[in-house]
């Protein structure tokens, strides 16, 4: 069996048009990117490369070092280590393509040189409601990460051939990463097609599993370990967990982008659990907002109606501008207003170190 187009065949034969006319290509991905953001882009770029075409991935910020094991990642152009923020390398460029975000707002830094830049766009994303932002628009909300989108991209732009072990390895990444090990919108057998194609072309999916889902530091164990039997609490009337971490809690495990990825994933194991609500402060009145959950119940919904964030169904984010303290009672207030798309009840399972009524 083979994989079915899902690309617009005009979208294509756009994007072909604008590839004909390019030569330096710059592709983005959104802030905090994600195994999804950095696996579609590195991927991308990867064949492009070896399509004869100069291709470079932007970021606006630090990658989580997690991925470092990607191949390409080390030349990764990071924005935020710069202070025209990418406004050169976007001026350089004929051709841009906007992977895994759906508006501007989502590449803080960088959007300013990317509305500079004269370059034409692509975007190839997976998110709801995109702004119109590029020339070529291909939007799968439905799709299960950016990476298998991109993978459907180059096999219809007939590039596929191009893409070995390394570009492989990228993509497999984002398609593990945005589907939790494929636990949570992953039933589409299209997906396991995709992989059995990347199977054939090199990829180790098992080495791949062991370095981007089952290896911890020292520093990582501990501080996931003190967030589950410390800031975990449970609300049983909500169905629902929240984890918290403070600044002062960050840096006393000695934290570093990525040390809690998949955190928000583990009160979803408890019975009766349906979704699950982490709370990071990143800086003194600066509050990252992660949610997940399981069955219908939308957690976009929360994130786009109370933290100006979003995503898909089951996993969604925001950020919320006050203190730890302050997201908690906005948490806490949002809940009612979301007790209808709860399913039918459950026993929740106790939880000895705290639980709120």
């Amino acid at each position: 069996m083979t994989t079915k187009p899902i690309i617009k065949q005009e979208q294509i034969r756009q994007a072909s048009g604008l590839l004909d006319k390019a030569r330096n290509i710059v592709i983005t991905c959104h802030m905090t990117p994600d195994g999804d953001a950095i696996g579609s882009s590195l991927g991308l770029a990867r064949v492009l490369n070896a399509a004869g075409f100069r291709a470079s991935v932007v970021t606006p910020d630090t990658p989580p070092h997690a991925l470092d094991f990607l191949p390409g990642i080390c030349d990764v152009y990071i924005a935020s280590r710069f202070a025209d923020g990418g406004r050169a390398i976007l001026s350089a460029a004929d051709l841009v393509f906007c992977l895994d975000y759906n508006g501007l707002k989502r590449i803080d830094r960088l959007a300013p040189a990317l509305e500079a830049s004269k370059a034409p766009r692509i975007m190839i994303d997976h998110h709801l409601d995109p702004e119109n932002m590029a020339d070529v628009m291909i939007s799968h909300p439905e799709a299960s990460s950016t990476s298998f989108l991109v993978y459907h991209f180059l096999k219809q732009l007939g590039l596929d051939n191009l893409m070995d072990a390394d570009a492989a390895t990228c993509i497999y990444t984002g398609m593990l990463t945005d589907t939790g090990h494929f636990s949570y919108n992953s039933n589409d057998p299209e997906i396991y097609l995709v992989i059995a194609d990347l199977l054939r072309k090199g990829l180790d999916k098992d080495d791949v599993f062991t370095k981007a889902w089952n290896t911890n530091s020292v520093n990582r164990l501990r501080i996931c370990g003190y967030a589950q039997c410390h800031n975990m609490t449970l609300l049983p009337h909500h169905r629902m967990a929240l984890i918290t971490l403070s600044r002062d809690e960050l840096d006393e495990f000695g934290y570093v982008k990525g040390d809690t990825e998949g955190l928000v994933n583990r009160p979803l194991s408890i019975p009766g659990i349906v979704y699950s609500i982490y709370l990071r402060e990143d800086e003194k009145n600066y509050v990252k907002v992660s949610m997940r959950s399981t069955g219908d119940f939308p957690v976009n919904k929360i994130c786009e109606e109370r933290f100006g964030g979003g995503g898909h169904l089951n996993a969604a984010g925001g950020e919320f501008d006050g203190s730890l303290t302050e997201a908690i009672d906005a948490v806490l207030a949002a809940l009612p207003d979301y007790d209808r798309y709860l399913p039918d009840e459950e026993a929740v399972e106790s939880c000895p170190q705290k639980t709120v009524e």
